[in-house]
């Protein structure tokens, strides 16, 4: 059964699934089915565009359009091969549709080649007026390859195109940022806004920008532009408390992250803003009922475990402490942050073969950092085996080999261990180093430093360097 003539224009999709409930048969254009299809792949219905495609070459078996869809599906599919002999034949009919070059580069990139995709997108925008989509697509290819001048300069050209296409700004703020140019993205936003006063999206990207480079009054004055633009932005809300905690108006910023609760459902980051700012405060009830809310609202959200790890490790509370950074460890465990938590934790509950385990993970997973290094050794120390803890800070003088503490504690340590000829290379070396950090081999080792051995050494250096 073929459509009325006489059937409104809009109607075809509905007619169409209609068709698909029943055993009639509809007649439609070709028009009306590249239509249907867009409407079905943009919807992300791809089950459904694949129905009308089959239909549709079956009433147009000559449409290029429709066949160039058919091609866009399989390369989304993957299936690149059936994709580049429909392509070879269709080149074969008209070799300056640049849709055949579009689809080439987009199966080019599917195999990461994208300097090929270049070469035919360019080549597709020599043939075609309408070059915004080729602008956009080129844009990705050179972010594929890190070349994040030319996508910033492909998607400053979308923009120019459409001023109200928000995902080619975000994609130019995003190579700014990549680029650590945050004055330049100040300045494209502030002439983008000249022409575009009233968005709220690039007040509250150009309120992020300063907010990067500290410039935190700026940053609220942005966001409250973006909120007056749109009262309902609840990004603008959160990003303005993040900037009013870093003022230290806590209660202010609390004001705005339960803006945010109020306009959409509440989430966990708000509530872990807003007992952050209850911490500083010192609302320490109130801090720990909202980190609780946190992960409440979100059981996988490392953070909120975190916050109550922290919170809990300020008081003292280390039993509880632990119980919490073992739940952040539970859903991260290649997290080196939460692990060196864990070591540091366990160090205060002196159980040292854990923190000694934990130090080892923190370490593995890739934390080098030089305190992580000297409380490892620490632990290891105080669970009597100064031997290991010299192997870690050897290890460690890898990464820092001009830093003084680290010689301080070998030194210590080939003491406790009786080897005067190596305790007495490692204390010359960390004097020369940096005789004004002898205090940290003062505290750490006394009785050493107050020996007649460390003396002498101690005063010959320092009558050297005299």
């Amino acid at each position: 059964m073929a459509l009325d003539p006489n059937e409104k224009p809009h109607q075809p999709i509905t007619k169409f699934e209609s068709m698909l409930k029943t055993d009639d048969v509809y007649f439609f254009d070709s028009e009306d089915f590249e239509d249907i299809i867009h409407h079905y792949l943009n919807n992300g219905k791809i089950s459904l565009a694949k129905k009308a495609i089959k239909i549709g070459l079956q009433q147009h078996p000559e449409s290029m359009e429709l066949k160039l869809l058919d091609v866009e599906v399989l390369v989304f599919e993957n299936n690149l091969e059936v994709a580049e002999k429909i392509l070879d034949n269709l080149q074969l009919l008209d070799s300056t549709n640049e849709e055949i070059y579009i689809q080439r580069a987009n199966i080019y990139s599917k195999k990461d080649n994208h300097e090929a995709a270049v070469v035919l997108l360019n080549k597709a925008l020599e043939m075609t007026e309408e070059s915004f989509d080729i602008y956009a697509l080129l844009g990705m290819e050179y972010l594929f390859m890190d070349d994040f001048e030319r996508a910033k300069t492909h998607f400053m050209k979308c923009v120019s195109f459409d001023e109200q296409d928000y995902s080619s700004l975000y994609n130019v703020i995003y190579c700014y940022e990549f680029l650590e140019d945050y004055e330049g993205a100040i300045q494209y936003l502030n002439d983008y806004l000249e022409r575009n006063p009233y968005s709220q999206v690039a007040w509250h990207q150009l309120g992020k920008q300063y907010f990067t480079i500290k410039m935190f009054e700026e940053a609220l004055a942005a966001f409250n532009f973006a909120i007056i633009a749109d009262d309902t932005f609840i990004g603008a809300y959160f990003e303005k408390g993040k900037v009013l905690e870093k003022l230290g108006k806590y209660n202010e910023a609390i004001e705005n992250y339960e803006t945010t609760i109020k306009i959409d459902d509440p989430t966990s980051h708000a509530y872990l803003r807003i007992g952050k700012c209850h911490e500083k405060l010192k609302n320490y009830d109130m801090a720990k009922f909202y980190f609780y809310q946190t992960v409440h609202e979100d059981p996988l959200l490392d953070k909120g475990w975190l916050a109550i790890t922290d919170f809990y490790f300020k008081i003292h509370k280390y039993d509880r402490a632990l119980y919490y950074v073992n739940k952040a460890i539970n859903i991260d465990g290649e997290n080196a942050k939460y692990w060196k938590k864990c070591a540091r934790i366990h160090a205060a509950l002196e159980h040292f073969d854990e923190a000694d385990f934990a130090y080892k993970q923190t370490v593995d997973l890739g934390n080098y950092e030089l305190d992580t290094w000297l409380n490892w050794a620490e632990v290891v120390t105080q669970n009597q085996d100064p031997e290991a803890a010299i192997q870690i800070l050897l290890q460690g003088l890898e990464f820092y080999p001009d830093k003084a503490l680290i010689q301080f504690k070998m030194a210590g340590l080939y003491l406790m261990a009786n080897d005067l000829v190596k305790a007495q290379y490692r204390l010359r070396k960390a004097l020369k180093q940096d005789f004004d950090h002898l205090r940290y081999f003062q505290e750490e080792f006394p009785s050493f430093y107050d020996s007649v051995w460390a003396q002498n050494i101690i005063a010959s250096i320092q009558k050297a360097s005299d």
